[in-house]
């Protein structure tokens, strides 16, 4: 029996990513001042982020949260940037998407074909340049890329999978990837995706005219068109967090139960919302 190719794989967690950067700094540590050919030669000093970070901040205080998204190259199977390179740009056995920095000068055009815009320009000498993976390392010898191994958090994994190994990750980790609408198959994924993409209804419920909170209080939240629903149940603090909802998923309603009291009104959701203190 034939065994099945062992491919790149990346797997971010953004539960866990602190934007602390470092990924970002070893990324240019690694490419900065160095030509490692015939994968790739220097990057500029400045402008380069080969290894991205995008930050959202959700709801309103005191119940918002922040997550941040590092975004590399995604090293698709169905890259654009392959069928626009006219043989610039190439897919190793590994997995890895290369542009060769030879056949590549002049090519701005690459730029374009990228949907997640994770292409480059180096103006000094003339190519369109990305993350590598670090596969200059990997031929070496070393597991992982430099942002990998510089993860304070383990918010960044890396891994060598066939497609068989992948599938039971996905399914077992929950994990998606950035875009999928974009169809060209990534071969990095995303654990805790929701934080980055998705909203959440937040609050907090009080009892004795708001003077203690409702711990265990019972919170459902029903979407009205769908008729499906959430629940969970209050903190010590009173507070609640309903997530993974879709913005401008429409009409919710949401009921809250508490010692025999109860209370519901309806919310228009269009982005994460915190709707206060609400007095049973």
């Amino acid at each position: 029996m034939k065994k099945m190719q062992k491919k790149f794989r990346m797997i971010i967690d953004v539960a866990l990513c602190h934007d602390c950067n470092n990924c970002f700094l070893a990324c240019k540590d690694e490419h900065w001042d160095n030509d490692n050919m015939p994968i790739s030669v220097s990057t500029p000093r400045h402008g380069h982020r080969w290894m991205n970070l995008f930050t959202k901040e959700r709801g309103q205080a005191p119940l918002q949260d922040v997550a941040t998204l590092a975004h590399p190259c995604q090293h698709c199977d169905n890259a654009p940037c392959i069928k626009a390179g006219d043989g610039a740009v190439y897919k190793r056995a590994d997995g890895i998407v290369i542009i060769d920095p030879v056949k590549a000068v002049g090519k701005k055009l690459l730029l374009d074909a990228c949907p997640y815009h994770v292409i480059f320009w180096n103006e000094e000498k003339n190519i369109p340049q990305k993350c590598t993976g670090c596969a200059h390392l990997l031929d070496a010898g070393w597991k992982e890329p430099r942002c990998v191994q510089i993860c304070p958090t383990g918010a960044l994994s890396f891994a060598m999978m066939n497609n068989a190994e992948m599938e039971k990750r996905i399914a077992d980790e929950g994990l998606e990837v950035f875009h999928p609408e974009y169809g060209t198959q990534p071969s990095v994924y995303y654990k805790n995706l929701y934080r980055f993409t998705k909203c959440h209804v937040a609050g907090s419920i009080a009892i004795d005219e708001g003077r203690e909170c409702a711990d265990g209080a019972k919170i459902v939240l029903m979407n009205l068109t769908t008729s499906q629903s959430q629940e969970t149940i209050t903190n010590n603090y009173g507070d609640f967090k309903i997530d993974n909802l879709d913005d401008n998923s429409g009409d919710y309603q949401l009921e809250i139960t508490f010692n025999g009291d109860s209370k519901s009104f309806t919310i228009a959701l269009k982005e994460s919302v915190n709707v206060g203190t609400i007095v049973l």
